[in-house]
């Protein structure tokens, strides 16, 4: 179980009252939001949910969706945060998902009464959450696939933004929303060409601008 040794590891040298783990889903879609999570992972819940848990990316999507059945009733706890198309595009993409990243751990702090001030917090990836203030960080690149906590997170963040491409694909039909989840695949560029972006897409990424641009 590498990825439960790796957490093992981290709470024996760096002895945190609380760890967390975050990552995000969404960043190189044309559509859609970027979404984060924090993940808590209990001792006791370790052994129990390390047989399923991995990299999002390496499950199937029904796997997945068994992976959070079992973390959530083994007692692993959740906070959740967002950035949709317009912040995005004010703000950039990476700047938009320390906002998510930071949000998704101020509401995991605040559901289960963690104190910052001794929450170590895993974050997928070569960077520390901008503007997280309170809680010691330390970047963990591909995390997902070393922590079972940020495995964890990685799990939730996907599985909960691909459940919201699929209200996107019905409020936004002729796109393939719930198919592609928003990436630049062959069939989403048609579909931007044929009838332009919609109100999901990010107008500052390439593909999307010259559609609008077409659109006009």
């Amino acid at each position: 179980m590498p990825l439960c040794r790796f957490d093992l590891a981290v709470l024996e040298t760096k002895k945190p009252a609380f760890l967390a783990g975050v990552d995000e889903a969404g960043r190189g879609p044309l559509a859609g939001p970027v979404t984060a999570c924090a993940a808590w992972v209990p001792l006791p819940a370790l052994p129990l949910i390390s047989p399923l848990v991995n990299d999002s990316k390496k499950l199937t999507a029904p796997r997945r969706e068994r992976a959070l059945r079992l973390m959530l009733d083994s007692g692993v706890r959740f906070g959740f945060g967002f950035a949709g198309p317009r912040e995005i595009d004010e703000v950039n993409i990476l700047e938009a998902t320390f906002n998510a990243m930071g949000a998704a751990v101020r509401r995991l702090l605040l559901y289960t009464g963690a104190a910052p001030s001794e929450t170590l917090v895993l974050v997928d990836g070569p960077y520390r959450i901008k503007r997280l203030e309170g809680c010691a960080q330390e970047p963990v690149i591909d995390g997902d696939a070393k922590s079972l906590c940020i495995a964890a997170a990685s799990i939730y963040a996907k599985v909960i933004r691909d459940r919201w491409l699929g209200v996107l694909e019905r409020r936004h039909p002729g796109y393939g929303l719930a198919g592609h989840k928003g990436y630049g695949t062959a069939a989403h560029l048609e579909a931007l060409r044929r009838l332009g972006p919609c109100p999901e897409h990010r107008l500052s990424f390439a593909p999307v601008r010259e559609a609008a641009e077409l659109a006009r």
